[in-house]
C-alpha cells in the first residue's frame, strides 16, 4: 500500500504542478492586467514581508516527522499521542505569537516599506498585511495535520486535495478581482480557501487516520530534546527567507513597487522551478528517516540520493534549457512587455539553484541522521555574505544586481561547501553522483542545438511559431535523453505503468 502511494503521490505531485503550471499560465496575465503593475508590485513587497514570520514554526513540522518516525517504528502509540499534542498546542501558541506580531508590523508600515510607497499604497499595505497575518497563523496549527499524513504516506489525499485547490482558486478569485477588489479581495479570498482545505486536512486526520491527541504530560525532556534539534532548521527557515524575499525588500525600499513587480515575477518562476525538484524528494522523506534508523543504511542511502538526483535532473535541465533559449519571448508574450527585466533576473535566480534542488533529498538525510547543525551555520554565513553584496549590487544595478547576489550565495553555499560537506561527512558519494550528472552532457547536445538555431532564425515574439518551436524543442530534448542518457530501470518507470494502463 505503501509503495502504491508512494507511485502515486510522486505521479499526483506531477500532476498537480501540470494542472498548476496551465493554470497559472492562463490566470497570471489576467491577475497582471486587472492589478496593474504597482499594485501587483504592492502585493508581493506585502507577501516577502509577512513572509519573516513564518519562521515563527522554529522548523518543528521537520521535528515531528524525526520523533514520529521513532516511536512507529516501536509501535508507542500513547508517545504518539503525547507527541500530537504538544506540537497542537505548540502551534496553536505561535498562531498567536504571529497575530501580535504581525499586527505590530502592519501598524508601522511606513517604517518597514519605506519613503518609497505612496499614502495610498503604505494604507493598502496595511490592510493586507493584516489579512496576510491571519492567513499564516491560521496555518500553523495546520502543520500538525499536513505533516501526520506525511508521515503515514497517505500522499495520494494530500495532492488530490492540492489539485482541487489549483483549479478552483482561480474561479473563484478572478471574479473579486473583476469585481474591482484588488489586491485585498484577492488574499481575503486565498485566507478563505486555505481555512477550508486546512479543515479538510484536519477531518482527514481525525476521522480517516484515527489521529490521537494527549494532553495530559507535556514532555519537557522531549520538547528540550526537539528543540535542540529544530534550533538548526530554524536558522535554515532565516536563512531561506533572506535570500529568496530580501531582494524584493531592497528593491521596494530603493526603487518602489514598479520594480518588486518585475522582480516578483522573475521569482514566481523561479518558485515553479523550485517546485518541480521538491515534488518527487517529498514523497521520499519517511522512507530516509526510516531507513537512517537502520543499520548500514549508508549504501542505500546513496542509491537513493543518486537515483531521485537524476531523475531531478532531466526534468529540470529540460526546463532550464528550454527557458534559456525561450523564456524571453515567454515573458513578453504571457506578462508583457513591461515585464521584459524579469527574463534576465529569472535565468540569473534558476541556473544556480539547480544545484541544490538535484541534491535536496540530502538535506533530509542531514536532517535523520541529527547532523545538519554544519549546514545551518554556513547558510547563517552565506546569508550575510549575500545580504553585504546583494545592497550595494541592488542600488547600482536594480533587480538584476540583487538576483547576482543571490546567485552567487548560492554557487558558494551549495555548489562549493555543501557538496564538500556531504561527501565528508554525510558519506554521500559526490564524485559519483557528478559523474552520473555529467553522464547527460551528450544527450544535452542535440536539444541545445535546435535551441540556438531557433533564436537565431526563427522569430520567436510570434505566438505560432513559438509553440511550434517550444513543442519540437521538447520532442527533441525527451527523445535525445531517452536514447542516450536514461538507464533501464529509469526507462521502465514510464514503461512498466504505461504497460498496465494499456492491459486495463
Amino acid at each position: 500500500m505503501f509503495k502504491n502511494q508512494l507511485k502515486s503521490g510522486a505521479l499526483l505531485s506531477y500532476i498537480s504542478m501540470g494542472i498548476g503550471y496551465v493554470v497559472s499560465i492562463i490566470y497570471t496575465p489576467i491577475m497582471l492586467r486587472l492589478l496593474g503593475q504597482s499594485e501587483y508590485g504592492l502585493y508581493n513587497l506585502v507577501v516577502s514581508a509577512v513572509a519573516y514570520l513564518g519562521v515563527l514554526n522554529f522548523g518543528f513540522g521537520s521535528a515531528y516527522m524525526r520523533y514520529y518516525s521513532r516511536y512507529k517504528v516501536v509501535s508507542d502509540h500513547d508517545k504518539i499521542a503525547t507527541l500530537n499534542g504538544m506540537f497542537l498546542v505548540i502551534f496553536s501558541l505561535i498562531g498567536v505569537v504571529a497575530v501580535i506580531a504581525g499586527s505590530i508590523l502592519a501598524l508601522n508600515t511606513s517604517f518597514v516599506f519605506g519613503s518609497e510607497l505612496s499614502i495610498s499604497e503604505i494604507e493598502t499595505a496595511k490592510v493586507l498585511m493584516l489579512i496576510l497575518v491571519v492567513n499564516l497563523a491560521i496555518s500553523f496549527p495546520s502543520i500538525v495535520f499536513t505533516s501526520h499524513i506525511t508521515a503515514n504516506e497517505r500522499f495520494v489525499f494530500q495532492k488530490l486535495i492540492e489539485v482541487i485547490r489549483i483549479v478552483l482558486s482561480p474561479f473563484v478569485i478572478l471574479p473579486i478581482l473583476l469585481l474591482g477588489y484588488g489586491s485585498i479581495g484577492l488574499v481575503v479570498t486565498t485566507t478563505m480557501l486555505n481555512l477550508i482545505i486546512e479543515l479538510l486536512y484536519a477531518w482527514y486526520c481525525l476521522k480517516i487516520l484515527n489521529m490521537r491527541f494527549s494532553f495530559k504530560h507535556f514532555d519537557f525532556s522531549l520538547m528540550k530534546e526537539m528543540s535542540v534539534f529544530s534550533s538548526f532548521i530554524f536558522v535554515n527557515l532565516i536563512i531561506d527567507q533572506v535570500n529568496w524575499n530580501v531582494d524584493k525588500f531592497i528593491l521596494g525600499r530603493f526603487f518602489g513597487t514598479i520594480s518588486v513587480a518585475i522582480y516578483g515575477l522573475a521569482a514566481q518562476l523561479n518558485t515553479y522551478y523550485l517546485s518541480l525538484s521538491v515534488a518527487i524528494s517529498n514523497v521520499f522523506i519517511p522512507r530516509i528517516h526510516r531507513l537512517v534508523l537502520t543499520e548500514n543504511s549508508d549504501f542505500e542511502l546513496n542509491q537513493i540520493f543518486t537515483r531521485i538526483g537524476r531523475m531531478q535532473f532531466m526534468i529540470l535541465s529540460l526546463i532550464i534549457t528550454g527557458f534559456i533559449f525561450f523564456g524571453q519571448p515567454f515573458i513578453t508574450l504571457w506578462a508583457g512587455s513591461d515585464y521584459k527585466d524579469s527574463y534576465l533576473i529569472a535565468l540569473i535566480l534558476m541556473v544556480p539553484v539547480t544545484i541544490p534542488l538535484i541534491q535536496n533529498i540530502g538535506i533530509e538525510i542531514q536532517r535523520a541522521k541529527n547532523m545538519h547543525q554544519f549546514r545551518s551555520w554556513t547558510y547563517f554565513f552565506i546569508a550575510i555574505f549575500n545580504l553585504a553584496i546583494t545592497i550595494p549590487l541592488a542600488q547600482r544595478y536594480g533587480g538584476i544586481g540583487a538576483a547576482i547576489g543571490t546567485g552567487i550565495s548560492i554557487i558558494i553555499g551549495n555548489g562549493v561547501i555543501m557538496n564538500w560537506y556531504n561527501h565528508v561527512k554525510i558519506k554521500l558519494d559526490m564524485i559519483y553522483f557528478w559523474k552520473q550528472i555529467l553522464s547527460f552532457i551528450p544527450a544535452l547536445m542535440i536539444p541545445v542545438m535546435f535551441g540556438i538555431l531557433s533564436v537565431l532564425f526563427f522569430d520567436l515574439d510570434q505566438p505560432i511559431i513559438f509553440i511550434i518551436s517550444g513543442l519540437v524543442y521538447s520532442l527533441i530534448f525527451v527523445s535525445s535523453i531517452w536514447l542516450l542518457a536514461m538507464n533501464e530501470e529509469e526507462k521502465n518507470l514510464l514503461i512498466v505503468p504505461l504497460k498496465r494502463l494499456l492491459k486495463r
